[in-house]
């Protein structure tokens, strides 16, 4: 079976991960995505959001009617053993020793998560763990997706340059980059533009119809326990100074 891990803190899960979900199902025959709440983001330590049970309530609702989505409390579970914050690293390599041997594992990611794939943990040795799909948007080349990725792997600056001049900047769908021991796929005509911060500042007006970000059994839940409904700074998200600080930490 071809699975996809679909981390994030989901925070909250909106229509714009399940479009993403709907087109690698579709592109990879995948027979499950899990869809995995981070329990407690490394990269996200001092950044207010909505607690994991209401997180994992969401991606319930969100994904409720869809046999191939799967909420997974796997993160939580982790966290629950070692009491410390999870990286992506330790999650893919707990589910991978879950599976069979036949079972084809991709990590499932977004163009601006995996921009700062740097950043994080362990990075060279994720990527050479399983098969990553990035789902990609208009304004992105061949060349910045490489270009973000660690140094150790990063392609010579010659080729970023032409990667970058080809295609007039878009890297078109189903395009994939192999090298290193690394397999990227682009997964391109996603169509929903939501973003989490703008569903917690619609949220946090009162009469603001969700419907248009969230499906109707989320914003439903969203308005029952009045998730969100803060001040604008609290719901946008980390502060300057909180942004600075992530930055010097590994992330994910």
């Amino acid at each position: 079976m071809n699975l996809a891990l679909f981390g994030g803190t989901f925070d909250p899960i909106h229509r714009g991960h399940i479009a993403v979900a709907k087109s690698a199902t579709e592109r990879f025959e995948l027979g499950r995505v899990l869809f995995v709440p981070a329990e407690f983001p490394p990269h996200k330590q001092k950044q207010t959001f909505a607690s994991f049970a209401h997180r994992m309530a969401m991606v319930s609702l969100a994904t409720q009617g869809q046999s191939t989505f799967i909420p997974s409390d796997l993160e939580a579970r982790l966290y629950a053993e070692t009491r410390k914050p999870n990286y992506s690293l330790e999650t893919v390599r707990r589910l991978k020793s879950e599976l069979k041997r036949s079972d084809k594992l991709y990590f499932l990611i977004g163009i601006d998560a995996f921009l700062d794939i740097a950043t994080w943990h362990q990075p060279v040795d994720l990527l050479r763990e399983c098969e990553f799909i990035v789902a990609n948007r208009p304004g992105y080349s061949l060349g910045d997706i490489a270009g973000a990725l660690p140094r150790e792997l990063r392609p010579k600056s010659e080729v970023l340059k032409a990667a970058r001049k080809s295609g007039e900047g878009l890297a078109y769908s189903g395009a994939v980059m192999a090298f290193a021991g690394v397999s990227l796929h682009l997964l391109e005509d996603v169509s929903e533009r939501v973003s989490s911060t703008q569903l917690r500042v619609a949220a946090a007006a009162p009469g603001r119809r969700l419907e248009g970000y969230v499906g109707d059994a989320v914003a439903e839940y969203i308005r029952k326990v009045r998730l969100y409904r803060a001040n604008k700074s609290d719901v946008t998200g980390a502060t300057a100074e909180e942004s600075a600080s992530a930055k010097k930490k590994p992330q994910r």
